[in-house]
């Protein structure tokens, strides 16, 4: 009768050491891997990038519309604060509004010139339009520093094997730092702080007025309020 009951105490405890040996390994997972550092995974880095725009022209157009100017010298302020390059003026080749183009990019190389746009910087240049047949726009752009990371929406591996190593998928965070990327309005702010700006001492003394709450009567008299 002993010898019988063995094997069934043998499978029992090898049952028992495989749920343990389970248990053990879960434990494991969950406590010693660590998910990754998305900002390592997708960096943001400074590196050289264009930026454009598009003035729509219409074909009997003679003068930019006082709209167009506005996003114009926005665009040249932007340029001033983050370029020394050149600003290209690329004007559309074989388009219905071609002579409209030729006609308004004078009207731009002087707005761009009151915008503080060294007429040295501006080269003119063409694109050919004539697949589209429509009345294509004259595009501006310069070529600047720029932070940014990868594009993302890579996906190299099954979402259904991470789930265990309790680790981020590959894209994750990657939307967050490229939004974060393109708020920086000085890219080279990455790279160190500031100088700091002299300080206004009128402004000093108005702003330690209003936190000390002082209020001076008719007589003269400084009144602190605590």
């Amino acid at each position: 009768m002993a010898l019988n009951r063995l094997p069934h105490r043998v499978v029992l405890y090898a049952i028992v050491a495989a749920l343990l040996a389970g248990c053990a390994s879960k434990d494991k997972l969950a406590t010693g891997a660590l998910p990754d550092d998305y900002r390592t995974r997708h960096p943001i880095v400074l590196t050289e990038g264009e930026r454009t725009i598009d003035i729509p022209i219409a074909s009997g157009d003679t003068r930019l519309t006082q709209g167009t100017r506005d996003v114009i010298r926005g665009f040249a302020a932007e340029y001033r604060n983050a370029s020394s390059s050149v600003i290209q003026i690329m004007l559309p080749r074989g388009s219905v509004n071609g002579h409209a183009a030729q006609i308004v990019r004078k009207d731009i190389r002087r707005l761009l010139a009151a915008s503080g746009v060294s007429p040295k910087k501006m080269i003119e240049t063409t694109y050919d339009a004539s697949v589209t047949g429509d009345a294509a726009p004259i595009r501006l752009s310069y070529v600047a520093i720029t932070a940014q990371t990868a594009p993302c929406g890579a996906w190299p591996e099954d979402l259904a094997l991470n789930t265990l190593e309790n680790r981020n998928y590959y894209n994750f965070g990657c939307a967050t730092q490229s939004n974060l990327a393109a708020q920086i309005a000085n890219p080279t702010d990455l790279v160190g702080p500031r100088q700091m700006s002299p300080i206004d001492a009128e402004q000093r003394g108005q702003v330690i007025d209003s936190w000390r709450g002082t209020d001076k009567g008719d007589g003269g008299t400084t009144i602190v309020f605590n």
